[in-house]
């Protein structure tokens, strides 16, 4: 297997940075042991103007196949010959893909403590790979390496010169150019997609592949159009790997989108749907009483009245969180669709747990379903439902936010009622165990007062077609109100919006 990188440069800038880039200097050749042979580094010419650093990898056959253990090309289910004859030792694939990695892995990580200037400056490359399997043809290869920023001629090659109506073989002639792309980005890209390109793995796809793809992955396949392709393909198509890599590649996009942290996107809730004070205040009214109706659950019950009273049958629970409303909502058999919805994988992990989904009939398993979304995005997944609950979910969010939100759930999914929930900051001063100017939970962005809730609520209900009710949850005490209060949003009909018009 052979491969060359080559750039150029000044005699300001010269192309000799190469060497420090790749930790393996100009002047001299390098070997290195891997398991299935020896990589070669050596450059073919190396000055100012031009530089060129070739890893050559000779692939011991004997070796390959005594540690393939008889699973054939690469564990690939092919005929049985194919441990003894195939394209191995020739032709790019995982074994370059990971002399990659072995050879060059300071370069690939952007290290270089000789020059830390250099690893983080773009310049122009060239990269030839002569022998590169490609199932997919050229158009792949030119799906896979241009949206990231590469110009790729490829040049298939005949599966026979002497006999050219036979066709072209799956094997091409790759030439990757780019001007604005660093070493380190370079060879992870080629670490990737030589492998996804050929299909094929040459060892035993393991649960640690997901963290070897994303750390090779970081800026780039977040964001790429063949995301799915390329995940599925590099993880040899187990699905329960490429299902994991796929989840936490949609966590990266979302907090790169969000310029926030994966863990701050990835935060489940506590396993208690109250928050702190409100736990606290049922267990002082607890002492000496028999134990009150915690807040949380006349929520719940208070959601689900509001849901029989609109007819709704097919249910979005937004921001889902643990699952304790999808529980409620399985036991009613009106309800025949109910999806949960949140960011946070290791929420919706616990909610699948929770709903024993894994054991759950076929019946019941076919009306509910657990989905990964962002609710600052539109999705057309959430669209066509009779109800969608957001129970408090918007004072998680940041004020900047709620706009989006906004436009995801009523200009976006519209679905007939919207039932909100969200605490009355004015009943704060019934709880003693919470301090004075102090949210209910340390998470809350915000708590609104009766009227700022209804001026929003009336604000989107007036924007987006819809007419808006409010129901008190919880004792409504008359000097400070309900500690939880609803907004019950219901889309009104053609008729409605021409009359409210006129």
């Amino acid at each position: 297997m052979f491969l060359t990188i080559t750039t150029t440069g000044t005699p300001e800038r010269p192309a000799t940075d190469l060497g420090y880039l790749l930790h393996k200097h100009p002047g001299k050749s390098q070997a290195f042991s891997t398991s299935y042979g020896t990589a070669h580094v050596l450059y073919p010419e190396a000055d100012d103007r031009r530089c060129t650093a070739a890893l050559l990898l000779e692939v011991d056959a004997v070796a390959l196949v005594r540690r393939g253990k008889g699973k054939g090309r690469g564990g690939a289910p092919d005929a049985a010959l194919a441990q003894y004859v195939n394209d191995r030792p020739y032709a790019a694939s995982s074994l370059l893909a990971v002399a990659l990695s072995g050879v060059f892995s300071s370069a690939m990580r952007g290290v270089c403590a000789a020059r830390p200037e250099l690893p983080s400056q773009a310049r122009p490359l060239r990269i030839e790979v002569p022998a590169l399997p490609a199932r997919g043809g050229a158009a792949l290869v030119h799906r896979l390496f241009e949206p990231l920023g590469w110009t790729a001629t490829v040049e298939p090659v005949a599966l026979d010169a002497e006999f050219p109506e036979w066709g072209d073989s799956r094997y091409v002639r790759l030439v990757l150019e780019s001007d604005r792309l660093t070493v380190a980005e370079a060879l992870r890209h080629l670490y990737v997609l030589l492998p996804v390109l050929d299909d094929a793995k040459h060892y035993w796809v393991a649960p640690d592949e997901v963290d070897k793809l994303l750390r090779a992955g970081e800026g780039w396949l977040p964001e790429h159009p063949e995301q799915k392709l390329i995940t599925s393909r590099y993880l040899s198509r187990r699905w329960s790997l490429t299902r994991e890599a796929m989840e936490r590649l949609e966590l990266v996009r979302l907090a790169e989108t969000d310029d926030s942290e994966v863990e701050a996107i990835d935060n489940a809730v506590e396993d208690d749907s109250d928050t702190p004070a409100e736990t606290q205040a049922e267990a002082e009214a607890e002492a000496g009483e028999a134990r009150p109706t915690p807040l949380a659950a006349q929520r719940r019950d208070a959601i689900l009245a509001a849901l029989r009273a609109a007819g709704a049958a097919r249910v979005l629970d937004l921001g889902c969180g643990q699952g304790q409303l999808v529980q409620a909502l399985l036991k009613d058999v009106r309800f025949t669709e109910i999806v949960g919805v949140d960011v946070s994988m290791r929420a919706l992990t616990i909610a699948s747990r929770r709903l024993k989904l894994d054991r759950m009939g076929e019946r019941q398993a076919a009306r509910v379903r657990l989905v990964q979304g962002s609710l600052a995005y539109t999705d057309t997944r959430l669209k066509g439902y009779d109800a969608a609950v957001l129970s408090e979910v918007i004072e998680h969010l940041d004020l900047p936010r709620l706009p989006a939100l906004e436009y995801a759930v009523f200009g976006s999914a519209r679905p007939r009622t919207v039932l909100v929930t969200t605490p009355n900051v004015e009943y704060n001063v019934r709880w003693e165990s919470l301090p004075a100017g102090h949210v209910r939970h340390g998470d809350h962005r915000f708590e609104w007062t009766r009227a700022e809730f209804r001026s929003w609520a009336g604000a989107v209900a007036e924007r987006h077609g819809y007419t808006v009710e409010f129901v008190p949850v919880g004792p409504d005490d008359p000097e400070v109100g309900p500690p939880t209060q609803m907004a019950v949003f219901t889309l009104g009909t053609p008729y409605e919006k021409e009359a409210k018009a006129a």
